[in-house]
């Protein structure tokens, strides 16, 4: 073949190229085929393995639903069972709760029935004490009983004594009251006796008159407006007072308790000097009386000084005449 191929070229180098052109175009038509066949034995092939493998797939996703179905049973089934666990642990745990209780009620059981035991023991061990002890307390009731029925008898004796004693005591009541009357009767003696050189000493003087057991000053003779000091007049008016209370003292008993109350009163008008009330002012006047008696000689411990203020008037109103009756200085022999 070598030859005529050779001889192909040697007529195409001689300027005739086309049969040689013919024969390239059919080897490679021939080469074309032979590709063209091989392409389509493999694309054969090559579909004949994808529809294999389409049907493996299509069995794997039919065993994957398979499995899917299965673990979904599988997952409820185990739902199932924890809620099953939960309920039985609950369960447990009440039951394990009910044995502690029971347990410990056994043991509290066992313990009092170890106590009742032993009480038991010592109630028969005691029961022949107990009968002496008894005994022995029945003894000592029948000897109570008697100190009972002995103390009766001093309770008696002694209710006897108490109803003596309050009769005499009943007596002795009855015997100091006289005595008292007997004193009180005694100092009116001698309270009108001084009532009496009083009413001589004062006269008819102005501002000084008797009510009831009482010999009465206006202070308006003794004082100053609104002052509580005794005025040059007041001393003088005041001096044959005290000279009759200290001859007094030397008649009177000693063993006859008795004091000169000075009493101070104002009117209801409210005071308006350095005193910050009618008290104070009623008060410091009666002092200012027994202060003047005691340097005139009368012992201090027959003076009492008591202020009264607005609150005991003599007579009702408010007029000039009314005030200047109710600012007094009462005098009174009582016994203190």
């Amino acid at each position: 073949m070598s030859a005529p191929r050779f001889a192909r070229f040697q007529e195409a180098d001689n300027g005739d190229h086309w049969p040689g052109f013919v024969d390239a175009l059919a080897t490679l038509l021939l080469v074309i085929v032979f590709l063209l066949a091989v392409f389509v034995v493999s694309q054969v092939s090559l579909s004949q393995a994808l529809t294999g493998r389409d049907e493996q797939l299509a069995a794997l996703n039919a065993q994957l639903a398979t499995l899917a179905d299965e673990l979904n049973i599988a997952r409820d089934e185990n739902a199932e069972l924890n809620l099953r666990i939960e309920g039985l642990e609950t369960d447990i745990a009440g039951l394990e709760d009910e044995r502690d209780q029971l347990t410990g009620a056994l043991a509290m059981a066992q313990v009092r029935t170890q106590e009742l035991n032993a009480e038991l023991e010592a109630q028969q061990e005691l029961s022949e004490e107990s009968r002496r002890a008894l005994l022995l307390l029945n003894q000592q009731m029948a000897v109570l009983r008697d100190q009972i029925a002995t103390l009766n008898a001093a309770l008696d004796a002694a209710e006897l004594r108490a109803e003596e004693a309050e009769a005499q005591v009943i007596n002795l009541g009855e015997r100091l009251n006289a005595a008292l009357a007997e004193r009180a009767a005694e100092l009116a003696v001698y309270r009108s006796d001084f009532f009496g050189r009083l009413r001589a000493i004062l006269g008819n003087r102005t501002g000084v008159r008797i009510v009831g057991d009482r010999f009465v000053f206006e202070t308006d003779v003794l004082f100053a407006s609104g002052s509580a000091a005794l005025s040059s007049e007041g001393r003088e008016s005041l001096r044959p007072i005290a000279d009759a209370i200290m001859q007094l003292t030397t008649e009177i008993p000693d063993d006859l308790e008795w004091v000169i109350r000075i009493d101070g009163h104002t009117d209801p008008v409210p005071i308006r000097t350095t005193y910050p009330s009618n008290w104070h002012l009623s008060a410091a006047r009666a002092i200012s009386v027994v202060n003047w008696m005691e340097d005139l000689g009368v012992p201090s411990e027959r003076l009492v000084a008591a202020g009264f203020g607005e609150h005991h008037p003599l007579v009702e109103g408010r007029t000039a005449s009314a005030n200047a009756q109710n600012r007094r200085i009462e005098l009174k022999l009582t016994s203190r």
